[in-house]
């Protein structure tokens, strides 16, 4: 009899309990607390204590135990690798055969789009690798209002979102370079519109932007001097960059060191040792023209009181072709350059001016695209062949896949190994920008000089599909979409006549190919491997400068892959820190309900 009632002092006790966990009426209250006032039999504690002991915990607080620890122990590949997939080839695989091969056998895991191409965005669907789409130019008067946004979202998004992850839509592409004042005023209304009508629609997680070339920038030498082009700065960036705070989307640029190079500034634009350009503004020098483009484009929006929003990078890449005998341009140049880029994507170092910043990057490109129209280079930048092998290897392949042998870069010249970056040269200006690449500049003004600087560069303008020139009117745009006028620059003539030999897999160079000069095949500038047999006597001094500066490559190469994985044990180190104090609170978190229980 006693142990019955010591039980039902005992089951009345827990059930005051569990009233005083939420809220009670004044019955209960009050029951609970003649309860509470009840003196405690020791059994009762006993009983109370090993229930509570013994209760195992809920299914909702093991689940959310593991999916933390998971998260926590996460590989460290932070690394967002995003490609450019342009399709102005007829060479080109399925957009199926694409998407399988990028979600299971690369790293990459974004693409962006230059389009809405049903297909090609259908076929990324359930692959895991995040999309950018791009509302043409052409299309910003329509979506610059309500129903028209409504309407683009209906057609090109609801139909694939969310079985394809799009994560962010751009509103066409390099605008600001059309000239065109309507597509120019239009552009942030259409911004506007269109995010409005995607929450409205219930993708609230598709951000919205407008990539832009560095054309934007009205000065960029020194980085800290910045500024966005006049008139342009408080009527078009300013309420732009308001509403990519807003809307915690990213400012994107296309930031291409390719087109701001001459002979001299190879090292400095493939970001090889060299003695740097310094900024006195900051007392920084800079050894990366990459990095002092995005530092321009920071110190822009810093003038404007927008240093918080995100810069993403929408275009950046190296050509492995381009006009016969232009300095700095081949397969070993654009590796090195992509190398680097992975590098300091996975690194998470960021730039001096936006330290242990990331950046969401895509590379230019996918494939060589050869119906694209302009210079030689146009149609050469592309990481991977027709049949999906890499054109070259830079560590963005799951698996082991043989890429053809790259030759060690070498410098155009001992001037260029020699001498500093030039300032005017190495500035990352519109002007630069908006030039063609040294080789390409004295084909067409019969100059050995690079890029010029002048006050006022004229804006391109582009066709209505998002395309536009990034170099200006000298050096198209490799975006999708660009219009051409059917007249061929001198550098096209050249280039379509012009071919180089290329080593095979076991180092013999085949015979050179027809219109090509002794002169160029034999050029001593050339590496001894890449010269027919006939050619290949190289004097003692220049093979020693081969070998040093391969040595050198090679230095470099080791020394940013030690620092890579010194980088990936200190993020997995900090990991397992954070896993060791979750569950230390979840323990004391325990205990305290357990006492509290008692």
């Amino acid at each position: 009899m006693e142990a019955t009632e010591a039980r039902s002092a005992c089951v009345e006790m827990e059930a005051s309990g569990r009233l005083g966990a939420r809220r009670h009426s004044a019955t209960e209250v009050a029951r609970g607390r003649k309860l509470a006032s009840t003196p405690v039999r020791p059994e009762c504690i006993a009983s109370l204590t090993s229930s509570t002991a013994m209760a195992p915990p809920s299914r909702l607080g093991h689940a959310v135990a593991v999916l933390s620890l998971l998260l926590l122990l996460l590989p460290p590949y932070a690394a967002a690798i995003g490609v450019n997939y342009g399709t102005k080839g007829d060479n080109l695989p399925p957009p199926a055969t694409v998407a399988s091969f990028l979600a299971n056998r690369t790293r990459i895991d974004r693409v962006k789009l230059f389009d809405t191409n049903p297909d090609i965005v259908r076929a990324f669907a359930g692959t895991g690798i995040t999309v950018m789409v791009t509302a043409g130019n052409g299309d910003i008067p329509k979506i610059a209002t309500k129903d028209g946004a409504a309407a683009w979202v209906a057609a090109n998004i609801a139909p694939y979102y969310p079985a394809t992850d799009i994560s962010l839509v751009a509103v066409g592409n390099e605008i600001m370079d059309t000239a065109d004042q309507a597509l120019i005023t239009g552009l942030v209304p259409a911004m506007r519109a269109l995010r409005a009508a995607l929450v409205a629609a219930g993708f609230r997680r598709i951000r919205v932007s407008t990539p832009h070339s560095l054309g934007i920038l009205g000065v960029t030498q020194p980085p800290s001097a910045s500024r966005f082009r006049d008139g342009y700065d408080r009527l078009v960036f300013a309420p732009m960059l308001e509403f990519h705070r807003k809307t915690r989307s990213p400012f994107i640029v296309n930031a291409y060191p390719y087109f701001g190079y001459n002979g001299d500034t190879v090292a400095y634009a493939l970001a090889r040792p060299n003695p740097g350009v310094l900024d006195p503004g900051t007392g920084i020098t800079y050894t990366s023209m990459f990095e002092a483009q995005l530092d321009s484009v920071f110190s822009a929006m810093k003038k404007l009181g927008f240093e918080d929003v995100e810069i993403a990078v929408g275009e950046t890449g190296w050509p492995t072709k381009a006009m016969d005998g232009q300095a700095g341009v081949g397969v070993a140049e654009a590796a090195e350059y992509n190398r680097y880029l992975i590098g300091e994507a996975s690194s998470g170092s960021g730039t001096p001016l936006m330290p242990k910043r990331t950046f969401e990057m895509y590379i230019f490109a996918l494939f060589n695209e050869n119906l694209k129209p302009g210079p030689v280079a146009e149609r050469n930048f592309g990481l991977f062949q027709p049949d999906l092998t890499p054109v070259y290897d830079v560590g963005l392949m799951k698996d082991a896949v043989k890429a053809a042998p790259a030759p060690a870069p070498v410098a155009a010249s001992k001037s260029a190994k020699a001498a500093p970056p030039k300032a005017a040269n190495a500035a990352t200006t519109e002007h630069d920008s908006e030039a063609a690449s040294p080789a390409e500049t004295k084909a067409a003004n019969g100059s050995s000089n690079g890029p010029t600087v002048s006050t006022a560069p004229a804006l391109a303008p582009s066709g209505d599909d998002g395309a536009s020139s990034r170099g200006g009117s000298t050096s198209p745009d490799p975006s999708e979409g660009e219009s051409t006028d059917g007249k061929k620059t001198p550098e096209e003539e050249e280039g379509d006549e012009a071919t180089t030999t290329t080593p095979t897999v076991d180092g013999d160079s085949p015979a050179p190919e027809a219109k090509i000069s002794v002169s160029s095949v034999c050029n001593p500038e050339r590496p001894a491997h890449n010269r027919p047999r006939a050619c290949n006597r190289p004097s003692a001094p220049r093979a020693a400068q081969h070998h040093a500066h391969a040595s050198t490559a090679c230095k470099r190469e080791k020394k940013e892959e030690k620092k890579i994985k010194k980088e990936e044990k200190r993020k997995k180190k900090r990991k397992m820190y954070f896993a060791f104090q979750f569950f230390v609170f979840l323990f004391y978190g325990d205990v305290w309900i357990l006492c509290k229980n008692i």
